[in-house]
């Protein structure tokens, strides 16, 4: 048997579940529009879908630890149910912000001054960006500070601060 010589060549074929890119085509998954409910309904998905958090009403707040904005129970968004894609989901109205309930906080003194803080420093930031503009001056694309990654480590540098 070792004297055989086998001829056969290897075939090549990718699975069917394997993607090629030949045309460099982007294909973009479209999450499931926001979903309108009455108040009341809000509410009641809002209470049932979050269960890191109890929601007396629709009006209180919450911190996103993802996009560091304040949020209310009118602004997040509900998507998914029997039409859309699987059950329901909560999500952050910040746009490009895919934080869920486990990621909001009740907002504390400390947050709340923060937030604010923040907020100060990214509008003085903007009259100096343009006043700039205005006297002809040219601004870089990336001085801005308004990243994720900036404001957390802005964020973070205050509770160091405190301890």
């Amino acid at each position: 048997m070792a004297d055989r010589i086998l001829t056969d060549t290897r075939i090549h074929r990718a699975p069917d579940c394997a993607i090629t890119c030949r045309e460099h085509i982007c294909l973009i998954v479209a999450l499931s529009p926001p979903i309108a409910l009455s108040n009341a309904d809000k509410l009641d998905a809002v209470r049932r879908l979050d269960q890191f958090r109890q929601w007396g009403s629709l009006d209180e707040k919450r911190y996103c630890l993802v996009c560091g904005k304040i949020i209310t129970g009118q602004q997040i968004q509900i998507a998914g149910g029997t039409r859309g894609n699987g059950p329901l989901r909560l999500s952050c109205p910040t746009v490009r912000c895919n934080s869920i309930p486990m990621d909001w906080v009740l907002p504390t003194d400390e947050i709340l001054a923060t937030v604010e803080m923040m907020v100060a420093e990214e509008r003085k930031a903007a009259v100096r960006a343009a006043a700039s503009r205005s006297n002809g001056g040219r601004q870089r694309a990336d001085s801005g500070h308004s990243g994720i990654a900036s404001q957390l480590r802005k964020f973070a540098l205050h509770f160091k601060r405190a301890s």
